[in-house]
Parts: C-alpha cells; structure tokens; sequence
C-alpha cells in the first residue's frame, strides 16, 4: 500500500518522464528522495548527450551524489516511472540506494524483476527492497504514447 507522499513523488518522476516526451526522448522520469525533499531530479536524455548511459536513473543518481558530495545514497530513496534496466539496477545496487519505487514493469529489459531480479541478489553484498505499481497506469499510457507516435514516424 502506498501513501499520500510517494504518490506526490511518483507525479515529480512523471513530471520529468513528459519532459523527456516532449524532448522526443524515451519518457522516463526519476526522483531522489532524502529527509523528504527531493534532492535530485532528471529524465531519460539518451538522444540529447549521444550516451547510451543518460537513463533518468543514472543522472538522478549523478545529481543527488553531487548534491551530498558522496557516492552512498543510503539515505536516499529513487522513485522512477519505468523499471529500472540492467544497467540502472547495477547503478542503484552500487550507490547503495535504501529503496526504489517504480511505476511500471519492463517485461522486455527489466532489471528489478521482469526479465533479472539484480536487487534482490543475495549474492551481492547489497540488496534493495522495491515496490511496484506506483501510479503505473499513467506512465503507461505515456510509454504507449510515445512508441506509437514514433512507429507512426511523427518524429
């Protein structure tokens, strides 16, 4: 069950993901949370700086190490509207993230618990609990949105 507050989040992180949409960028937006203020805030800008590294996840989590001169985020709590990939969980598990929240799954790339469940690894020296859900229908919607726009060749 979730509260008022990671709602009031989870709707920052789909601020970020329609940028993102506006920018003709895959629509994913990500918060960090710490001491319930947002400390970091970004969306997928893959096109934008030609790295297949600027998901939403990476540049919040660059930001919000930046914003507390420290790479450990373990106060920290990410909020982002799709499920984290490979690459992103390897991220969030390496800053020591303290808890994810995603709005949709990712059945084709998903990291967390679609196709790979990299935070739960009790091989690794660090898991990350999760919740899923999160105002999915929305960010959804806005996925769907955008994939048929771009098959239909609108950009």
């Amino acid at each position: 069950m979730s509260t008022r507050i990671e709602h009031t989040y989870m709707q920052e992180a789909l601020k970020e993901a329609q940028k993102a949409y506006e920018k003709k960028e895959v629509p994913v937006g990500a918060v960090i949370i710490k001491d319930d203020q947002i400390i970091a805030r970004a969306h997928n800008q893959k096109e934008a700086h030609f790295s297949s590294c600027a998901h939403a996840e990476i540049l919040a989590i660059q930001e919000a190490s930046k914003h507390l001169q420290n790479w450990r985020l373990t106060e920290c709590t990410l909020y982002v509207t799709l499920e984290p990939c490979i690459m992103c969980a390897g991220a969030i598990l390496a800053a020591r993230i303290k808890k994810l929240y995603f709005s949709t799954p990712d059945p084709k790339g998903g990291g967390v618990c679609s196709l790979y469940q990299i935070l739960s690894d009790t091989r690794l020296n660090h898991q990350v609990p999760f919740h899923k859900g999160l105002l999915e229908k929305e960010s959804s919607l806005l996925l769907k949105k955008f994939f048929k726009e771009k098959r239909a060749g609108l950009f």
